[in-house]
Protein backbone atom coordinates (compact mmCIF):
# COMPACT_ATOMS: atom_id res chain seq x y z
CA UNK A 1 0.00 0.00 0.00
CA UNK A 2 0.73 3.55 -1.36
CA UNK A 3 1.33 6.43 1.18
CA UNK A 4 -1.49 8.06 -0.48
CA UNK A 5 -3.61 4.86 -0.40
CA UNK A 6 -2.99 4.90 3.29
CA UNK A 7 -3.91 8.70 3.50
CA UNK A 8 -6.89 8.10 1.24
CA UNK A 9 -8.42 4.99 2.91
CA UNK A 10 -8.31 7.08 6.43
CA UNK A 11 -10.00 9.36 4.82
CA UNK A 12 -12.62 7.52 3.82
CA UNK A 13 -12.61 5.78 7.66
CA UNK A 14 -12.47 9.26 9.22
CA UNK A 15 -15.04 10.82 6.95
CA UNK A 16 -17.56 7.88 7.96
CA UNK A 17 -16.83 8.11 11.31
CA UNK A 18 -17.53 11.54 12.20
CA UNK A 19 -21.31 11.77 9.84
CA UNK A 20 -22.69 9.48 12.11
CA UNK A 21 -24.21 11.20 14.70
CA UNK A 22 -23.05 11.60 18.09
CA UNK A 23 -21.84 13.74 20.93
CA UNK A 24 -19.82 16.35 18.54
CA UNK A 25 -23.03 16.50 16.18
CA UNK A 26 -25.63 16.89 18.90
CA UNK A 27 -23.50 19.85 20.52
CA UNK A 28 -22.75 21.57 17.39
CA UNK A 29 -26.63 21.02 16.37
CA UNK A 30 -27.84 22.52 19.87
CA UNK A 31 -25.42 25.50 19.17
CA UNK A 32 -26.64 26.82 16.03
CA UNK A 33 -30.37 26.10 16.96
CA UNK A 34 -29.93 28.34 20.14
CA UNK A 35 -27.32 30.65 19.18
CA UNK A 36 -27.52 30.93 15.39
CA UNK A 37 -24.96 30.19 12.07
CA UNK A 38 -22.11 32.10 14.54
CA UNK A 39 -22.43 29.79 17.54
CA UNK A 40 -22.55 26.38 15.41
CA UNK A 41 -19.15 27.75 13.88
CA UNK A 42 -17.63 28.37 17.16
CA UNK A 43 -18.84 24.88 18.70
CA UNK A 44 -17.40 23.50 15.50
CA UNK A 45 -13.71 25.42 16.41
CA UNK A 46 -13.82 24.10 19.49
CA UNK A 47 -14.94 20.65 18.64
CA UNK A 48 -11.61 20.75 16.16
CA UNK A 49 -9.35 21.72 18.47
CA UNK A 50 -10.65 18.78 20.42
CA UNK A 51 -9.58 16.58 17.38
CA UNK A 52 -5.85 18.56 17.70
CA UNK A 53 -5.88 16.89 21.23
CA UNK A 54 -6.65 13.65 20.42
CA UNK A 55 -3.88 13.98 17.56
CA UNK A 56 -1.58 14.64 19.40
CA UNK A 57 -1.50 12.19 22.40
CA UNK A 58 -2.17 9.27 19.70
CA UNK A 59 1.01 10.33 17.59
CA UNK A 60 3.17 10.60 20.95
CA UNK A 61 2.03 7.48 21.97
CA UNK A 62 2.83 5.46 18.93
CA UNK A 63 6.20 7.30 18.33
CA UNK A 64 6.94 5.94 21.89
CA UNK A 65 6.01 2.38 21.42
CA UNK A 66 7.54 2.08 18.26
CA UNK A 67 10.91 3.73 20.30
CA UNK A 68 10.47 1.63 23.62
CA UNK A 69 9.12 -1.78 22.45
CA UNK A 70 9.05 -1.75 18.49
CA UNK A 71 7.43 -5.91 18.93
CA UNK A 72 4.43 -4.50 20.33
CA UNK A 73 3.81 -2.41 17.22
CA UNK A 74 2.39 -5.81 15.39
CA UNK A 75 0.13 -6.74 18.34
CA UNK A 76 -1.20 -3.00 18.83
CA UNK A 77 -2.08 -3.61 15.18
CA UNK A 78 -3.86 -6.87 15.51
CA UNK A 79 -6.05 -5.23 18.53
CA UNK A 80 -7.00 -2.68 17.00
CA UNK A 81 -8.11 -4.52 14.32
CA UNK A 82 -10.41 -6.71 16.43
CA UNK A 83 -11.64 -3.89 17.85
CA UNK A 84 -12.97 -2.30 14.36
CA UNK A 85 -14.46 -4.87 13.53
CA UNK A 86 -16.69 -5.39 16.59
CA UNK A 87 -17.14 -2.05 16.38
CA UNK A 88 -18.23 -2.53 12.73
CA UNK A 89 -20.79 -5.61 12.99
CA UNK A 90 -21.80 -3.46 16.35
CA UNK A 91 -22.93 -0.74 13.86
CA UNK A 92 -24.34 -2.91 11.27
CA UNK A 93 -26.35 -4.39 13.35
CA UNK A 94 -27.64 -1.48 15.27
CA UNK A 95 -30.34 1.60 14.49
CA UNK A 96 -28.90 4.69 15.11
CA UNK A 97 -31.06 7.43 14.99
CA UNK A 98 -30.23 10.99 16.76
CA UNK A 99 -33.02 12.59 19.11
CA UNK A 100 -34.74 15.97 19.16
CA UNK A 101 -32.30 19.26 20.57
CA UNK A 102 -34.11 20.70 23.09
CA UNK A 103 -33.95 24.38 23.20
CA UNK A 104 -31.63 26.08 25.68
CA UNK A 105 -30.14 29.26 26.76
CA UNK A 106 -27.55 30.97 24.45
CA UNK A 107 -24.29 30.95 24.96
CA UNK A 108 -21.37 33.55 24.06
CA UNK A 109 -19.15 32.47 21.47
CA UNK A 110 -16.17 31.80 23.88
CA UNK A 111 -18.64 29.63 26.07
CA UNK A 112 -19.69 27.84 23.09
CA UNK A 113 -15.85 27.23 22.08
CA UNK A 114 -14.84 26.21 25.45
CA UNK A 115 -17.44 23.27 25.73
CA UNK A 116 -17.27 22.46 22.60
CA UNK A 117 -13.40 22.00 23.15
CA UNK A 118 -14.58 20.03 26.12
CA UNK A 119 -17.26 17.80 24.89
CA UNK A 120 -14.60 16.55 21.76
CA UNK A 121 -12.00 15.97 24.85
CA UNK A 122 -14.27 13.93 26.73
CA UNK A 123 -16.33 11.99 23.68
CA UNK A 124 -14.94 7.99 25.04
CA UNK A 125 -15.53 7.46 21.26
CA UNK A 126 -12.58 9.81 20.20
CA UNK A 127 -10.42 8.06 22.50
CA UNK A 128 -11.68 4.33 21.48
CA UNK A 129 -10.77 5.92 17.70
CA UNK A 130 -7.29 7.15 18.40
CA UNK A 131 -6.11 4.47 20.37
CA UNK A 132 -7.59 1.62 18.00
CA UNK A 133 -7.88 3.04 14.73
CA UNK A 134 -5.49 6.05 14.21
CA UNK A 135 -2.31 3.45 14.81
CA UNK A 136 -3.15 1.68 11.42
CA UNK A 137 -2.29 4.52 9.18
CA UNK A 138 0.98 6.08 11.07
CA UNK A 139 3.59 3.92 9.89
CA UNK A 140 7.32 4.54 9.91
CA UNK A 141 8.30 3.02 6.07
CA UNK A 142 6.45 6.35 4.94
CA UNK A 143 8.61 8.80 6.85
CA UNK A 144 8.84 10.52 10.02
CA UNK A 145 6.21 10.41 12.30
CA UNK A 146 5.46 13.71 13.05
CA UNK A 147 4.96 14.80 9.79
CA UNK A 148 2.55 12.05 9.14
CA UNK A 149 0.76 13.40 12.15
CA UNK A 150 0.89 16.81 11.34
CA UNK A 151 -0.53 15.56 7.61
CA UNK A 152 -3.16 13.44 9.62
CA UNK A 153 -4.46 16.18 12.25
CA UNK A 154 -4.99 18.74 9.01
CA UNK A 155 -7.48 15.69 7.68
CA UNK A 156 -9.19 15.32 10.99
CA UNK A 157 -9.77 19.33 11.27
CA UNK A 158 -10.91 20.14 7.83
CA UNK A 159 -13.11 17.05 7.55
CA UNK A 160 -14.47 18.32 10.97
CA UNK A 161 -15.03 21.74 9.81
CA UNK A 162 -16.51 20.50 6.62
CA UNK A 163 -18.98 18.47 8.55
CA UNK A 164 -19.69 19.93 11.77
CA UNK A 165 -19.53 23.47 9.71
CA UNK A 166 -22.26 22.24 7.26
CA UNK A 167 -24.24 21.28 9.90
CA UNK A 168 -24.05 24.70 11.48
CA UNK A 169 -24.73 26.37 8.50
CA UNK A 170 -27.44 24.63 7.70
CA UNK A 171 -29.12 24.37 11.01
CA UNK A 172 -32.74 24.10 10.67
CA UNK A 173 -33.08 22.03 7.88
CA UNK A 174 -30.09 19.39 9.29
CA UNK A 175 -31.43 19.12 12.25
CA UNK A 176 -35.20 17.99 10.97
CA UNK A 177 -33.79 16.10 8.37
CA UNK A 178 -31.43 14.18 10.79
CA UNK A 179 -34.39 13.61 13.86
CA UNK A 180 -37.28 12.64 10.77
CA UNK A 181 -35.23 10.55 8.92
CA UNK A 182 -34.31 7.98 11.17
CA UNK A 183 -34.03 5.11 8.69
CA UNK A 184 -30.94 7.54 6.77
CA UNK A 185 -28.99 8.00 9.73
CA UNK A 186 -29.50 4.15 10.46
CA UNK A 187 -28.25 3.21 6.63
CA UNK A 188 -25.76 5.62 6.87
CA UNK A 189 -24.59 3.76 10.24
CA UNK A 190 -24.81 0.71 8.37
CA UNK A 191 -22.54 1.63 5.94
CA UNK A 192 -19.40 3.29 7.84
CA UNK A 193 -19.64 -0.47 9.81
CA UNK A 194 -19.39 -2.47 6.55
CA UNK A 195 -16.08 0.24 6.01
CA UNK A 196 -15.25 -0.96 9.14
CA UNK A 197 -14.94 -4.30 8.98
CA UNK A 198 -12.62 -4.05 5.91
CA UNK A 199 -10.05 -1.89 7.29
CA UNK A 200 -10.16 -4.28 10.05
CA UNK A 201 -9.88 -7.29 7.63
CA UNK A 202 -6.83 -4.95 5.68
CA UNK A 203 -5.04 -4.01 9.24
CA UNK A 204 -5.24 -7.59 10.26
CA UNK A 205 -3.77 -9.53 7.66
CA UNK A 206 -1.35 -6.40 7.37
CA UNK A 207 -0.30 -7.02 10.96
CA UNK A 208 -0.38 -10.74 10.11
CA UNK A 209 1.95 -10.79 7.76
CA UNK A 210 4.45 -8.15 8.94
CA UNK A 211 4.41 -10.59 11.72
CA UNK A 212 5.69 -13.59 10.12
Amino acid sequence: MTYAENLWLFFTLLFGIIIVPGMDMVFVMANALTGGRASGLTATAGIMAGGVFHTLYAALGVGLLLHMVPQLFNVLLLLGAAYIAWIGLSLVRSSIAIGSVEPGARLSLWTSFRRGALTSILNPKAYLFMLAVYPQFLKPQFGPLWSQALIMAIMISVTQLAVYGSLALAAGRSRDMLVASPRATALVGKSVGLVLIVVALLTAWQGWTSAV
